[in-house]
């Protein structure tokens, strides 16, 4: 279970990253953003779901490339290796059935709203207890 409480922490931290991240943020579309940001307000379980999944596997991806970006020796180097790890999660995030303003805007939601990260949480908290 202490697995399963640590994987949710570590995909609200990477999704606290994420936000600022330039590509997953230059993708939102401006027409339809206002449905999408209040969809994510109260996200279903599915989406939690989905997010959760999504936040682990983009959490990989920030493990992955983040000594690579420190080794990266010129800015335009280091430019290079944060799109490339920015197009790897945009994908990863539509694998698991996301859109990048679904998956920018639960996790706004999360941050935001006690609620919903309770409800995050729980899932986290019931899925430990079926895989026990």
């Amino acid at each position: 279970m202490q697995r399963s409480k640590t994987a949710i922490l570590s995909a609200l931290m990477v999704t606290a990253a994420l936000s600022a991240a330039p590509v997953l943020a230059a993708q939102n579309a401006p027409a339809g953003q206002a449905p999408t940001a209040q969809a994510a307000a109260q996200p279903t379980d599915q989406q939690l779901q989905r997010f959760a999944s999504a936040s682990q596997k983009v959490s990989g991806v920030v493990d992955e490339y983040r000594p690579k970006v420190d080794a990266a020796k010129t800015d335009a180097d280091k430019q290079k290796v944060i799109q490339e790890a920015d197009a790897k999660m945009v994908k990863l995030v539509r694998a698991d059935g996301l859109s990048v303003e679904e998956f920018n805007g639960i996790g706004r939601a999360v941050q935001q709203d006690p609620q919903v990260k309770q409800r995050l949480m729980n899932m986290g908290n019931a899925g430990a207890a079926v895989q026990q």
